[in-house]
């Protein structure tokens, strides 16, 4: 898989966070993919963790992401920055900045993310 083929799918795959189609965005992961939960602190392992991590996320706060950039690391992870608005569920803004995810693939599938201020 080129860099271009994983830009498209990772754009693909912010485009269904932001639409909150969290079938989209596992089909796309691994069975046992390690994601970080940089909401409330530590990592989450596997879909169902995953997706109950995003829906516990999504009652509470209103985070939109966008990529701006792609990179090839040095150890073949694939670099995103990426633009990140989160908002309360009354639309006040919350944080807006720019962050780095990481990602790691197995195949065609994204087996870890990671997130770097």
């Amino acid at each position: 898989m080129t860099l271009a083929d994983r830009q498209r799918r990772l754009t693909a795959l912010y485009t269904a966070f932001n639409r909150r189609d969290v079938a989209t965005v596992l089909a796309a992961l691994t069975p046992d993919v390690r994601w970080p939960n940089g909401w409330e602190g530590g990592t989450v392992t596997g879909h169902d963790e995953v997706a109950a991590y995003w829906r516990r996320q999504w009652e509470q706060l209103d985070p939109t992401v966008e990529p701006t950039a792609f990179d090839v690391e040095a150890d073949g992870r694939v670099a995103v920055t990426v633009h990140q608005v989160v908002r309360d569920r009354n639309g006040t803004i919350l944080v807006d900045h720019t962050v780095t995810h990481r990602y790691r693939f197995a195949g065609d599938l994204v087996a870890e993310m990671e997130i770097r201020d």
